[in-house]
């Protein structure tokens, strides 16, 4: 058994690994390379395998450098099961059709270029079409639901803190009468976060594959960030400017409008503040993810289930207003009064951001604040290490907006959180590969590792092949254990007693017991059956929550 590391190994994008035994392939993520030319022009290169022999993919969560390529797949002949956790089957039926237009319209673009010079039409990297025949594949597995990969594979998706539906892989390989545990982050989340729950620490793993996209950075407290960009709103407002926010669709834009309503609530200044301020989510991209939070609510942490069943939606307040056409979005451009811009992409690449950049950069009144990770080569990154003048549209703007970066806000874990997830792995890998960072992160996290924890640690610097198959492997036993131990137990245990008063019905008919004589089949039922009410009941609360409001 082999693992090929065919992308995110020079950079945080284009995240691909390869996983092949004697009988089958897989993939782990078929992202989108951004940043510079350089770096995007990797998109258009052959795959470093034949898409056609691929027999699945398994998908960590819906960012575009994890799932961005996954149409192309599709286009060049992959016709597998792509498999996700529910949330992020949702917010993929957002993800590749709203890629697959901006694919189509800068080829449109570009073709009009390409035939005033005479040269040929560009195509498309895919098309609509693409995404479509792609979302068909899509194959959703709830969160703890072990599920049969094929005949040598079985994996589980824990929750990765990261974004909605993000997810931590566990993958059992068996080869020749042994079996080898490899586990894939994805992209480990920061704990302690508002919305979404922490990121499951794995206690066991042969091989480890995982992020470091600030392996080289310690962020501020997230408390620190807020309060510093509720000062920021408030600085900007008092002198007539706008604040303007470049953030991802899907997940920073949910956690600021929860931080937003949280002050808006609690604090009689800011209440006041935000009560004269209109918050626009220009983004149609993240109107429909805001939405699928809604959706999705059985998956936050338990601070936020809470706020929700007891009557309030944390992502909804007086004065906050979702503008879906491009109408809307010019008009916000035209009117005077001071106002905040939460708008897509979260690097300024793409999307109506720039439009926003474009009228808003040059006016030292305005505020400019990043709050996530900037890649190498992109229009944020410029901004945020300090260029004077940068191209917007096809225009020199000079940059005279008060520019902010607070890291506090990022989705990824730092390198104390990097490390912390480490140690919690109680049986020692027998190596680390750190992939999705730049250089210099990848290489001040390994030395760390190993420094703090002794523990072997590669950072993968180009596309690798390494081979599994000398691992010691996990026994029939060890690998039971993890399904049904006693913490497990005692987990669903606390799960069924938590539901019993909303269900108390269904458990009554269902006669569902827990206890040590569970298979792991019955182990697994019972945590979808769990998985699904709890589901269910958090919509209900939902519902409940926003007809209240009506």
């Amino acid at each position: 058994m082999k693992i090929k590391f065919c992308g995110a190994v020079t950079s945080v994008t284009g995240s691909c690994h390869l996983v092949t035994t004697d009988k089958h392939q897989i993939l782990m993520d078929c992202g989108m390379f951004q940043g510079g030319k350089t770096l995007e022009q990797q998109n258009t290169e052959p795959f470093l395998f034949n898409p056609a022999e691929i027999e699945c993919v398994i998908l960590s969560h819906a960012h575009v450098d994890h799932c961005g390529r996954l149409p192309l797949l599709v286009k060049q002949g992959f016709k597998g099961p792509i498999y996700c956790t529910d949330a992020t089957a949702d917010l993929l039926q957002i993800m590749l059709p709203d890629c697959a237009h901006i694919q189509q319209k800068e080829a449109e673009w570009a073709s009009k270029k390409a035939v005033r010079k005479g040269l040929p039409e560009v195509e498309p990297m895919y098309t609509m079409e693409d995404a479509n025949a792609t979302l068909k594949l899509v194959a959703p597995i709830l969160y703890d639901q072990l599920f049969n990969v094929n005949d040598q594979m079985q994996a589980v998706f824990n929750d990765a803190g990261h974004i909605l539906g993000s997810a931590i892989t566990e993958l059992w390989i068996k080869e020749e009468e042994k079996t080898v545990k490899l586990v894939y982050t994805g992209d480990i989340g920061v704990n302690d976060r508002p919305i979404l729950r922490d990121p499951v620490k794995i206690k066991k793993a042969d091989f480890v594959v995982m992020e470091s996209t600030y392996g080289d950075r310690l962020h501020e407290s997230n408390e620190a960030s807020i309060k510093e960009l509720i000062g920021i709103i408030a600085d900007t407002v008092k002198r007539g400017g706008n604040v303007i926010i470049p953030a991802f669709a899907v997940g920073r834009t949910q956690e600021l409008i929860y931080e937003l309503n949280r002050f808006y609530e609690s604090d009689r200044y800011y209440h006041d503040l935000l009560s004269r301020v209109h918050v626009y989510i220009d983004s149609p991209m993240a109107v429909s993810t805001t939405q699928v939070f809604r959706r999705n609510a059985q998956v936050f942490d338990q601070e936020t289930r809470e706020y929700i069943l007891a009557g309030d939606n944390p992502l909804d307040f007086p004065n906050l207003n979702f503008t879906r056409t491009s109408e809307e979005s010019q008009a916000l451009n035209d009117d005077p009064n001071p106002k905040i811009i939460i708008s897509a992409s979260g690097m300024c690449d793409a999307g109506r951001i720039r439009h926003h950049l474009k009228h808003n950069l040059w006016n030292s009144r305005n505020s400019i604040v990043f709050v996530g990770y900037q890649a190498n080569g992109t229009l944020g990154r410029r901004i945020v290490d300090g260029e004077k003048e940068v191209s917007v549209l096809g225009e020199r703007i000079l940059v005279q907006a008060k520019i902010y970066y607070l890291e506090g806000f990022s989705g990824h874990a730092d390198y104390l959180g990097l490390l912390d997830w480490v140690k919690g792995l109680q049986k020692a890998p027998q190596n680390i590969f750190l992939v999705h960072g730049e250089e210099g992160a990848k290489d001040a996290l390994e030395e760390l590792i190993r420094k703090e924890t002794g523990l072997n640690c590669t950072a993968i610097h180009g596309v690798t092949e390494v081979d599994l198959a000398d691992a010691s492997g996990m026994t029939i036993e060890e690998v039971k254990e993890e399904f049904v131990n006693e913490e497990q137990i005692r987990a669903l245990q606390d799960k069924l007693a938590d539901l019993q008063e909303t269900v108390n019905e269904f458990l009554m008919n269902a006669n569902i017991v827990v206890d040590e004589d569970l298979s792991v089949e019955h182990m697994v039922e019972i945590k979808n059956a769990i998985m699904q009410l709890e589901k269910e009941t958090i919509q209900l609360g939902m519902t409940v929550t926003k007809e209240g409001r009506k």
